[in-house]
């Protein structure tokens, strides 16, 4: 599945697909995020994000 959007429920140590795809949207950057290479989540928020300064990114904001 090349280049399809993955609809995720984000787990605390995993996520279950909902809908198969090959990448989910970064929540911050919007960047393109392949599920091989996904790492960072927010599970309260159920949103995915590229990397650990995204991830701290929001951590701050909802501080």
């Amino acid at each position: 599945m090349k280049n399809k959007l993955a609809k995720l429920k984000y787990l605390p140590n995993n996520y279950e697909i909902i809908e198969p795809g090959d990448h989910v949207i970064c929540a911050i950057s919007n960047k393109k995020i392949l599920l091989t290479n996904l790492n960072y989540w927010n599970v309260d928020l159920q949103e995915a994000y590229y990397s650990f300064k995204e991830a701290q990114s929001k951590r701050e904001k909802i501080k």
